[in-house]
């Protein structure tokens, strides 16, 4: 099998060299595409078919997919798996089991990371492990919750809950889905079994393959677009570019602009891969989201991205709602939800975005760019209230002459300070990021980062009319 992953790595140099990139993004961009013909194939075959033959499938072909990619290393993603069904098997669904199986996985992690790592973006077996951590962790919370007292549940708890532990062929089945194991979409182990039980296709025929070809055609042709438009916009601003002294050569105006360009360009390498993931996904036909008003089933059920908004955002909150859907859903549910405990929203949502940075990685890029995150989301919503403590200015913000000018502020707005928020995250080492936010001024260091204690106070007194408050 290593033999073969080496003769198709082999074959896919020319091409490399051609597209003007490496092996291993070309090799993921393949394995994700490589969905859709496993998603036919077990259209035709599988489907209907006994549960253990489905999990079978499924197994087989998503190691397939991490051994060609990852050869070897693929170790790791099964050792994890084995681990924390064993915790789980054994501990039973308490939160010692909880415990075992978040500490095990973001440990083994974390080592990986320090071993893998370097001073750029990596595509080694850390990508997909990353990937199963959350799906793992997930199953504990589920089996967890399963055996808490249901009126206690929050909506989704009731919804994922698993009253008993899958058996490990379903596990590893769930586990190693094809069409999520390289880059997601992240769903809950409920969803993977109501999938195999038949529930998502033909009620009058349990052997009819679900009717979602033309969703998955949609969002495969999507996918496309975002991926030639990913290309197009690498010849103007690319990630070389920004850190150059070509971009800082440039005006204060015209760097910003060509900084929410690049910005655009970095969100639509992800954007790309996570359409063609779902349309793999839609294609399997595990997205079904029920009926819609019209009396049609809807398969956007692990939809990643809202295009619409995210085209069109206002606000970073905006971006939130609609980018990297599913895995901003699982750290809500999983952790932020959990972190009720803290009294204090602020701390809560401090805490996910810890969770989220450390689970990318060491870089100080990765805890730069959350807590940015979270000074952008503060900055937004305390300035909203200060406009609602206002009535003169509520009352001037409500006419529609003014909505349109500053819904037009706000587009470019957001539009800019995307790419800026990207930095770190692109960048990852203070030696790079910081060069890049030099170029610009640190404009948006002064602006997020001194909101709190400069800006925030000042527009408060102004500005709030303290009966109103």
């Amino acid at each position: 099998m290593f033999g073969l992953a080496i003769i198709i790595r082999d074959a896919l140099k020319p091409l490399s060299v051609i597209l003007g990139t490496d092996i291993a993004a070309l090799l993921l961009l393949l394995s994700i595409l490589s969905a859709y013909p496993f998603a036919i194939f077990y259209r035709k075959f599988i489907y209907g078919r006994e549960k253990i033959i489905q999990h079978l499938y499924f197994v087989t072909t998503g190691l397939i997919l991490g051994y060609v990619n990852y050869g070897n290393d693929m170790i790791h993603p099964l050792a994890a798996m084995a681990a924390s069904y064993a915790f789980l098997a054994f501990l039973g669904g308490t939160s010692l089991a909880v415990a075992a199986v978040f500490i095990f996985n973001m440990l083994y992690l974390l080592i990986g990371y320090y071993i893998m790592s370097t001073d750029s973006y990596d595509i080694n077996w850390t990508m997909p492990h990353c990937v199963l951590v959350l799906r793992l962790i997930g199953v504990a919370f589920d089996y967890y919750d399963g055996q808490q007292n249901e009126e206690k549940l929050g909506t989704d708890s009731k919804k994922y809950m698993l009253k008993y532990l899958p058996n490990p062929l379903e596990f590893l089945g769930f586990a190693c889905f094809p069409a999520s194991f390289m880059v997601g979409p992240q769903f809950p182990m409920k969803r993977y079994q109501n999938f195999i039980d038949g529930q998502f296709g033909d009620k009058k025929d349990p052997l009819k393959a679900p009717e979602s070809e033309i969703a998955a055609l949609r969002r495969f042709g999507l996918g496309l677009l975002y991926l030639l438009l990913f290309q197009l916009l690498g010849m103007l601003v690319s990630d070389d570019f920004i850190i150059s002294e070509g971009f800082e050569r440039n005006s204060f105006f015209w760097k910003h602009i060509l900084l929410g360009v690049w910005g655009r360009y970095t969100l639509y390498r992800y954007i790309s891969c996570w359409l063609l993931a779902e349309g793999g996904c839609i294609l399997f036909g595990i997205t079904y989201n029920g009926i819609d008003e019209n009396g049609k089933k809807e398969w956007n059920g692990l939809q990643n991205i809202k295009l619409s908004l995210i085209e069109n955002t206002k606000e970073f909150g905006d971006y939130i709602k609609s980018f990297n859907i599913n895995t901003n859903h699982w750290v809500a549910h999983y952790i932020f939800k959990r972190l009720k405990f803290l009294g204090n929203r602020n701390l809560s949502q401090l805490g996910a975005l810890f969770f989220l940075a450390v689970w990318h990685g060491y870089h100080s890029g990765y805890f730069l760019t959350f807590f940015v995150e979270f000074l952008v989301i503060y900055m937004e919503r305390d300035i909203k209230y200060i406009i609602k403590a206002n009535q003169n200015l509520s009352q001037f913000f409500d006419q529609a002459a003014v909505d349109i000018v500053v819904s037009f502020i706000l587009r470019i707005y957001s539009f800019i300070f995307m790419g800026f928020c990207l930095i770190p995250f692109v960048f990852l080492t203070f030696e790079k990021y910081w060069v890049v936010l030099g170029h610009i001024n640190y404009s948006g260091l002064i602006m997020f980062g001194l909101y709190p204690v400069i800006w925030g106070p000042i527009l408060r007194a102004i500005v709030v009319d303290k009966r109103r408050d």
